[in-house]
């Protein structure tokens, strides 16, 4: 008996073709994702824009910088050279580095025991303290501003030192203490009272068990206190410009501002070096960052 072959069938159109309502639906879907992206674009480049002029014309000569030429011909590499071969730019950028580097160690360790305090301790006055912590957070450092300046000029006679500014951070940081105050309180107890079961004190359980889970919250903290001591300005001009050489970088390019007001060339690329230590801090530490300052709000 002959066997009958099925031959394939021709090629063509869907046997289920598009409904109009789909077409509608996927124009819609097609034209939000345009016009959510292309919002994405213009706010990136409304960020973005000033830092590449801000780079373009640290490269560009003398002549050429905020002129109608936007992109430089030739690159003038030199300029980066001559700002760092400017009279106490290093000097400036080593005291900055004393500054952030040791103020924001001093504050995550002498924050962090507080926080966990105010976070798992059950102890008479706890709110209280949580509420003078707060409190701490709203007084602007202007109003203590000459008392603390008297109390270290002339007490201690500490005038013309970044030291007034970096002592007072071993002592607690009140927005530093909160911040990590609503991170350790995400940390379940039933971990805390494993630790404890196994003979812990309260001390080793902050070092083996509350710190490694709090290295979000804690990347966040010292990230925002580094960047706070890297920008200060006010902080030394209270207390170091008497005194040239302990001058840091934000108050520093004020007088490099100043002594080469013409040449915006040597001013944008001293200004790039003094943001990118920055820049490139918060590129690799974004993630920890990020995840640090969206966890501190989950439990009040």
């Amino acid at each position: 008996m002959a066997q009958v072959l099925d031959t394939p069938k021709a090629a063509g159109p869907a046997s289920d073709p598009v409904t109009p309502a789909e077409r509608v639906a996927r124009r819609k879907s097609l034209l939000h994702w345009i016009a959510v992206h292309s919002l994405g674009v213009a706010a990136a480049l409304f960020f973005v824009l000033p830092f590449v002029f801000l780079l373009l014309t640290s490269l560009m000569s003398d002549q050429q910088a905020l002129t109608r030429d936007l992109w430089p011909h030739p690159f003038e590499w030199s300029n980066y050279k001559e700002v760092f071969d400017t009279p106490g730019f290093l000097t400036w950028w080593r005291n900055t580095l004393l500054y952030a580097g040791l103020g924001t160690v001093l504050t995550v360790v002498s924050s962090l025991p507080v926080a966990y305090a105010l976070a798992k301790f059950r102890f008479r006055g706890r709110h209280l303290s949580l509420m003078l912590v707060i409190s701490m957070m709203m007084l602007p450092p202007q109003v203590v501003v000459i008392p603390m300046y008297l109390f270290w000029a002339k007490q201690l006679d500490m005038s013309g030192t970044l030291w007034p500014l970096i002592i007072p951070m071993a002592f607690g940081d009140a927005f530093s203490i909160f911040l990590l105050r609503q991170f350790l309180l995400t940390i379940p107890n039933e971990y805390l009272d494993a630790a404890k079961v196994d003979g812990c004190g309260e001390f080793r359980t902050l070092l083996r068990v509350v710190i490694p889970m709090a290295k979000p919250g804690i990347a966040a903290v010292a990230l925002f206190q580094f960047f706070y001591a890297w920008n200060d300005y006010f902080g030394p001009q209270i207390y170091a410009s008497e005194n040239p050489a302990a001058w840091t970088l934000s108050y520093g390019l004020e007088s490099f501002k100043g002594a080469h007001h013409t040449d915006w060339n040597l001013t944008m690329a001293a200004t790039v070096l003094v943001m990118a230590p920055v820049i490139v801090v918060f590129f690799f530490a974004q993630k920890a960052f990020v995840e640090g300052v969206t966890l501190t709000g989950v439990k009040g």
